[in-house]
């Protein structure tokens, strides 16, 4: 079975952050009452006139901007012909020979190795109705219909479930920093199908398209149950069809849906209700222009920074976190910065069910606890009980510091009276220390702190104190 190489293209529908649907005024919102965002033309009455969204057409630019794509100037839409309940119209307005972007590519990295994923096109289409199906009885909510939405179709140029689960989260980190969606999987908006085959040579084999799959780890889980799946078929002696299937968790298998459709099935022809539309190369430039940074830019100027990999990938998954944090780093200790927002603040936020944007961190008094940290004048430990007051009272830092009796001493000659005073008090342990025995230097350091009532900077204690024991 290791003869054989899997070959994966992905297609990925993802809803657009448009306030309006594609071709209505009517509200684009997943979180209202079913069908109370329709109108006659997202049911399809008879008579009706499709008219385009400008605010849509924008972001599927910047989607095919940020993707590298060549941008078609002059493009037209398409009606998609098929017949299902949840397709009021009997077609599907959408882009078949003028998608707005094609030929782009994705960069992703699979262990250390950096590979382009290919993108065939970008094209903009509308949503259908959202199916709910129980035992006895299926329900359509058409708040769905009509949503607008990008196509995004690779090339045939992954080779594992690791390069194909690379590629959505790289996919789903661009589309989230640029706000052309809101990517969330869990509520549909977007949608991945995973085209597979297998074969023995560099001749593709026939492939499966497995449909609408709910996470990144499962499209990882369903590629190799098909792959495997096909394995077994080739091996016994039969051969693959051109299939739709499913994935089923529970089973870890692919489901056979339908033998799968060809695009001549749809018979598609030029959306006679909607006229060619043009983009300028003005226009395009402005959309340009005015592009957000990008996720892979922020990691490498947060290396350059110096902030440990594992701060990165915390960050960069939390778009509001990450805004929030480029808001001000350039203005203090960027480490410092990472190590209190990924973990104590993180922590609480995460303990408390918020994110960045529901509490009051003001940037200023932030700013003031990492200085007060890294001038040493309170320790990493009195920060962690710092924190859950300053996130829920907004009071200043040195407030805080004040009330809770945190001034920490880092002056030389307090502290080495101090060790000079334990040092007298404990000459068994002093003895124990010099004779290699490391666990008396916790014990001397435990009492200094102890009798600073925890108030003695750690780092400097630690030192005078080897330093002295050394002299002895």
């Amino acid at each position: 079975m290791n003869d054989y190489k899997t070959t994966i293209g992905i297609e990925v529908h993802a809803e657009l952050k448009s306030n309006t649907k594609m071709f209505s005024s009517s509200k684009n919102d997943f979180k209202t009452r079913p069908n109370s965002n329709i109108s006659v033309i997202d049911l399809g009455y008879p008579g009706t006139l499709p008219l385009v969204n400008k605010g849509a057409v924008e972001l599927a630019l910047k989607a095919a901007l940020l993707l590298n794509c060549k941008i078609n100037k002059r493009m037209h839409f398409d009606r998609k012909n098929y017949f299902y309940p949840d397709l009021p119209k009997g077609y599907q307005i959408t882009q078949a020979r003028t998608p707005i972007g094609v030929d782009g590519y994705v960069e992703i990295e699979v262990d250390g190795v950096t590979k382009k994923i290919g993108i065939h096109d970008i094209h903009i289409e509308e949503d259908t109705a959202k199916s709910i199906h129980n035992e006895t009885t299926s329900y359509l909510d058409f708040n769905r219909a009509g949503v607008p939405l990008i196509e995004i179709v690779t090339y045939p140029d992954m080779n594992s479930k690791e390069e194909a689960m690379a590629y959505l989260e790289r996919l789903r980190e661009i589309l989230l920093y640029a706000e052309v969606s809101d990517c969330k999987m869990e509520e549909g908006s977007m949608r991945c199908d995973v085209n597979v085959s297998v074969s023995k040579n560099d001749i593709l084999g026939v492939r499966t398209e497995t449909k609408n799959i709910g996470s990144i780890s499962s499209v990882g889980m369903a590629i190799n149950s098909e792959s495997l799946r096909q394995i077994k078929v080739l091996e016994d002696g039969g051969s693959i069809r051109e299939e739709t299937r499913r994935y089923d968790e529970a089973s870890d298998q692919t489901i056979l849906m339908r033998v799968k459709e060809t695009g001549n099935d749809y018979r598609y022809f030029p959306e006679p209700d909607i006229p060619f539309i043009e983009l300028s190369d003005e226009y395009i430039n402005k959309i340009h222009d005015n592009l957000p940074v990008m996720p892979n830019v922020l990691r490498k100027k947060y290396k350059e920074l110096n902030i440990n990999d594992n701060n990165i990938k915390t960050i960069i998954a939390n778009k509001d976190l990450c805004k929030y944090f480029e808001s001000f780093v350039n203005d203090t200790n960027p480490v410092t910065a990472s190590n209190l927002l990924t973990g104590d603040i993180m922590g609480y936020l995460n303990k408390n069910n918020l994110s960045i944007n529901d509490i009051n961190l003001d940037i200023s008094n932030l700013k003031k606890l990492i200085k007060v940290i890294d001038d040493k004048k309170i320790s990493s430990k009195q920060a962690k009980q710092l924190i859950p007051v300053m996130l829920e009272t907004g009071k200043d830092v040195d407030v805080i510091i004040n009330e809770m009796g945190m001034v920490q001493i880092s002056d030389d000659k307090v502290l080495q009276e101090l060790v000079d005073k334990v040092i007298s008090a404990n000459q068994e342990s002093v003895n124990d220390y010099k004779a290699g025995k490391d666990r008396a230097l916790k014990y001397l350091m435990g009492q200094i702190m102890k009798e600073s009532k925890g108030k003695a900077n750690p780092s400097e204690v630690n030192r005078l104190l080897v330093d002295t024991l050394r002299s002895i």
